[in-house]
């Protein structure tokens, strides 16, 4: 169930839930003199969420459950509390606010949930603080956090462009059904983006993303599953060669298609139906492949207001 910011009292807890994403296609261009890559990307989000909930506190803190919550910083440098203070700083908020994220979008996995994190703590303290900032204002916002944020806040289907920012919906027909397979010990992205520039790959053509937006537009998974694409894939690998096994894995277990999701090192597999995701997740496991393994389905929403608790 959703809610309206503007119907939450400042004086009770905000619930804000927000998507981990997977990448569809990833083209990467060669690094600019700023340091950063211009990127094109195709977004989903898929339904495995970060909770954040926004209550009343002395200055900005946070607290951090859920898997792999003792990797996450809770001081300054952890992106929901950066996101709590651009808005602060933004709307000259001075009020203070505790922040409790529930984890459950992998850390450092390649799924943005940190990104989620900061999107879903926008919403929070802009409900929390009934300050009523406008999407745009909020996706600017979101923009000056980091380049997943804006999508944290769109959510369902999206072409990305510049640093993955610029942000177009794109037409999705019919629900696609994932499997990933996660590993406890994560990939740095600027090293991911580091072994990307020794290999002197640039970004190809984009034939691949007009079968894959054709196949969004049909609702095709098997069109789709072909379409999958990850420029990163190869530094992802280099820097962590066992990422070829749950690949390998997936694929014998009859996945549509198969890509390692955004910097990784999670591996993404499309399936034919819930039941088959389940299969492949139960191949991976029985391989030992992965630490942990998830399901989802895509695309879902964006960050939004909730009354639920964790899932």
């Amino acid at each position: 169930m959703t809610s309206s910011p503007t119907e939450i009292r400042a004086d009770r807890e905000v619930r804000v839930r927000a998507p981990g994403k997977v990448n569809l296609a990833l083209r990467v261009g060669r690094r600019e003199a700023d340091g950063y890559h211009p990127l094109a990307t195709v977004f989903q989000a898929v339904s495995v969420y970060e909770d954040v909930v926004a209550t009343p506190g002395e200055g900005l803190t946070l607290s951090v459950t859920g898997p792999q919550a003792h990797l996450v910083p809770t001081d300054g440098s952890n992106l929901a509390l950066r996101a709590a203070r651009a808005l602060a700083d933004h709307a000259g908020i001075d009020e203070g606010v505790h922040l409790h994220v529930h984890k459950s979008v992998p850390v450092a996995g390649g799924m943005a949930g940190g990104s989620a994190d900061a999107a879903a703590a926008l919403i929070a303290c802009d409900a929390h603080w009934r300050t009523g900032l406008s999407r745009d204002e909020l996706h600017e916002l979101a923009a000056s956090l980091g380049s997943d944020v804006p999508f944290g806040l769109l959510g369902h289907t999206a072409v990305g462009s510049g640093r993955g920012d610029l942000l177009t919906p794109a037409l999705c027909r019919g629900e696609y059904h994932w499997a990933f397979a996660v590993q406890d010990e994560g990939l740095s992205t600027p090293a991911v983006y580091a072994a990307f520039d020794e290999l002197h790959m640039g970004g190809g053509g984009h034939e691949t993303e007009v079968s894959l937006m054709q196949a969004l537009r049909a609702g095709d998974p098997r069109a789709l599953g072909r379409a999958l694409h990850n420029d990163l894939q190869a530094a992802a690998l280099e820097l962590a060669p066992n990422l070829a096994e749950p690949l390998a894995v997936a694929e014998d277990a009859g996945a549509l298609g198969v890509v390692v999701s955004g910097s990784g090192p999670t591996i993404a597999a499309l399936a034919r139906s819930r039941q088959h995701a389940l299969v492949i997740a139960a191949a991976m496991t029985a391989a030992g492949v992965a630490d942990s393994v998830l399901t989802a389905v895509g695309p879902v929403p964006g960050a939004r207001v909730v009354t639920s608790g964790p899932e």
